[in-house]
């Protein structure tokens, strides 16, 4: 009888710490798409920067930054269930299409609330 109980918990055990592992290694997963992502929006910034600085340049160039930015955001936004994630990916958002509109009317944008949003994304992203 002993082996039969033994059996029983063996039979119970591994399904759930296979189930726990599977949820470990979603959440690291995660982790590191966020992370990935966090840092795919850094360049894009640093993108932005250098248009901005160069708007004389080329006005459109900071337009097509911030579109980037936004695509990059909506990969992010649509992954996450993770509120902290979620919020900096609101924030972030939010001083892009603020920046966008300055863009659209031809306007230099002022990108420091990106670039502070984007730094905030980080750094939650590799808090997580």
């Amino acid at each position: 009888m002993p082996s039969r109980a033994r059996h029983l918990v063996l039979a119970v055990a591994v399904p759930v710490v296979a189930a726990a592992a599977l949820v470990s290694c979603s959440a690291v997963s995660k982790a590191l798409d966020c992370a990935q992502t966090a840092a795919t929006v850094a360049s894009d910034v640093q993108d932005l920067q250098n248009a901005v600085s160069n708007a004389g340049d080329s006005p459109q160039a900071a337009a097509d930054a911030l579109d980037q930015i936004s695509q990059d955001l909506k990969s992010l936004s649509a992954d996450t269930g993770d509120p902290d994630v979620s919020a900096a990916v609101k924030d972030l958002t939010q001083a892009v299409d603020n920046a966008q509109t300055a863009a659209d009317k031809g306007q230099v944008p002022d990108i420091s609330p990106v670039v502070a949003a984007a730094g905030e994304l980080t750094k939650v992203c590799t808090a997580s």
